[in-house]
């Protein structure tokens, strides 16, 4: 595979995993087809444990996902700034502590764009609490798999 066909599959992910924050994106469709394609044009067995372990890891969140309340992110409040802000803290979290630190990066990117909107960190607290309440838990399942999805591509990509 070639380095513009790995751009493309690179820029596929990126947009599933930005399609995770946004309600009506199939984020993590876009995640699975991205990581099938590459895994259908190299001819490496990595890419096709890569894509078992993506299937498996994507099913399990969805499994996961059901268990946990639905999404009612609206209802409690929640702006796109704050999804803005969720993300780019999962994301960090996940470069800055691997893996584990997807969770505290996300809750920490809620808390802060809760903190400059409202000024007092009481309230901040009390609004991401509302937050994980109603979906960003849900949200989070999500998310925190396809950052394991993408991680376990960028090294199998890099590992060549």
């Amino acid at each position: 595979m070639g380095a513009w066909e790995l751009l493309l599959v690179g820029v596929v992910l990126l947009l599933g995993l930005c399609g995770v924050l946004v309600p009506g994106v199939p984020g993590s469709w876009l995640v699975w087809a991205a990581v099938m394609w590459w895994a259908l044009e190299e001819p490496r067995p990595v890419a096709w444990w890569v894509l078992v372990g993506t299937t498996s890891v994507l099913l399990l969140s969805r499994a996961i996902r059901w268990g946990l309340p639905p999404r009612r992110l609206e209802e409690s409040g929640a702006t796109p700034r704050m999804a803005v802000y969720a993300g780019v803290g999962a994301v960090m979290g996940f470069v800055l502590v691997p893996v584990l630190g997807t969770i505290p990066g996300f809750i920490a990117g809620i808390y802060l764009a809760e903190r400059l909107r409202l000024g007092r960190h009481g309230e901040a607290v009390a609004a991401v609490r509302t937050a994980m309440r109603s979906g960003g838990s849900s949200v989070l399942a999500e998310l925190f798999a396809c950052l394991l999805v993408a991680g376990a591509w960028v090294g199998a990509v890099i590992g060549k």
